[in-house]
C-alpha cells in the first residue's frame, strides 16, 4: 500500500477503493494515530475559511450570534482560520440557497447556517457538500440533508423544560398560549413537540391555545399577544418558543396584565432581560451564543482538516434564568 493511498484516506480524498480505505482506517485505529490539526493548518497553502450565514431582521438573538462571531475573529485569525458573517433576510430560504450555491470550494471550507427545512435549502446543502464544502447547522438542524454537524441545544428538551416550569407555575390549570416564529424551523417545531407532550403527560389541566406564528418579528408578536389577551381574558400562561420578545413585553405592559400571566421565553437578550427585571417574563431559556460559535469554529476546523464524518463538540446546555440569577 503506497503512502499516496494512505494520504488520500487521511484527507478524505476520492480514488481509494472502499476495502482499501477500511484497511487503512483499521490500521490507523490499531496504532492509536491522531491527526495534529495544528500541523495540518500550518501545512495548508491558505487559511481555513468559515462563513456564517445568520438571519437579519429584528431577532435580537441572531444579532447576538453575529456579535459572537465578530468577537472570535482575532483569535481565529491567529489560528489561521478566517471567519466572516453574511446576514441573510430572515426566513428567506431562496436567498440562503442562492448564497450557498455561490460559494466556491477553493475559497470556502465550511459554511455554518441557520435555516428552515425548505427543499431549496436542503438541495443547496447537498450541492455544497458535493463541491467539497462542509456545511453545519446552527440553532436549528437539517437532519435530512448532507450537513456534517449540528451545533445547538436539545430543543425537544427545551420544550419539555418549559412545560415542566409552566405546570408548576399553574398548579390549578388554565389556558396557555403558544407563540412560534415559524414551525418550518425545526428548533421551533421540536420545542412545540416537547412542550405539548410534557403537558399532556404531566399537566392535563392546562389547555393549549395555538401555536400562532409571529415570524420572530416584534410587531407581529405584539399583535398576536394583544389579540390573545382580548380573546382570552382568563389566559393564565404564555410560552414564546421563538423571538419577537420586545413586542411580547410591550403588549403585556400596555394591557396592564404584565406579571399576572406566567410567561416563558427563549434567549437572554436585552428585551428578555428587561422583561425579567420588570416582571413581564418569569423564565428565560438560553442557549449561550458565545458557546455555540466557539463550538462551531472548533467543529469546522475538525471537519476541514480531519477524517471523521462528523465533529465531536461539547453539548450546548440550556441555561435557565429568572430575575434572581441574571448574569
Amino acid at each position: 500500500m503506497s503512502l499516496a493511498t494512505v494520504d488520500r484516506v487521511l484527507n478524505a480524498r476520492p480514488g481509494v477503493r472502499a476495502a482499501t480505505a477500511e484497511k487503512v482506517e483499521a490500521a490507523i485505529k490499531s496504532l492509536g494515530f491522531s491527526r495534529d490539526l495544528n500541523a495540518s493548518l500550518m501545512a495548508r497553502a491558505r487559511d481555513l475559511s468559515v462563513v456564517f450565514f445568520i438571519p437579519d431582521g429584528s431577532n435580537e438573538f441572531m444579532d447576538s450570534l453575529a456579535d459572537a462571531v465578530a468577537r472570535r475573529f482575532g483569535q481565529a485569525l491567529a489560528d489561521r482560520i478566517h471567519i466572516e458573517t453574511r446576514r441573510i433576510k430572515a426566513l428567506d430560504s431562496a436567498g440562503l440557497a442562492r448564497s450557498l450555491d455561490a460559494l466556491d470550494a477553493r475559497a470556502c471550507d465550511c459554511a455554518v447556517i441557520v435555516a428552515g427545512e425548505a427543499p431549496e435549502v436542503l438541495a443547496a446543502v447537498d450541492a455544497a457538500h458535493r463541491r467539497g464544502i462542509a456545511v453545519m447547522t446552527l440553532v436549528s438542524d437539517l437532519p435530512g440533508s448532507a450537513r456534517r454537524n449540528f451545533i445547538g441545544i436539545d430543543n425537544v428538551a427545551a420544550g419539555r423544560t418549559a412545560a415542566s416550569l409552566m405546570g408548576r407555575f399553574l398548579p390549578g390549570g388554565g389556558k396557555v398560549a403558544l407563540i412560534a416564529g415559524s414551525l418550518h424551523l425545526r428548533d421551533h417545531a421540536e420545542r412545540r413537540d416537547g412542550f405539548e407532550a410534557a403537558l399532556r403527560a404531566e399537566f392535563p389541566g392546562l389547555a393549549i391555545i395555538g401555536p400562532l406564528e409571529g415570524h420572530d418579528e416584534r410587531s407581529e408578536t405584539a399583535s398576536i399577544v394583544e389579540t390573545l389577551l382580548a380573546d382570552h381574558p382568563d389566559l393564565a400562561g404564555l410560552y414564546n418558543l421563538g423571538a419577537g420578545n420586545s413586542g411580547l413585553v410591550a403588549a403585556l405592559e400596555a394591557s396592564g396584565r404584565a406579571g399576572k400571566i406566567r410567561v416563558i421565553a427563549h434567549e437572554l437578550t436585552m428585551p428578555t432581560r428587561a422583561g425579567l427585571i420588570g416582571g413581564a417574563i418569569d423564565v428565560v431559556l438560553d442557549q449561550n451564543p458565545d458557546g455555540e460559535i466557539r463550538e462551531a469554529i472548533s467543529a469546522a476546523r475538525a471537519l476541514a482538516l480531519g477524517t471523521s464524518g462528523s465533529a465531536v463538540t461539547d453539548p450546548i446546555e440550556i441555561g435557565i434564568f429568572l430575575r434572581d440569577n441574571l448574569r
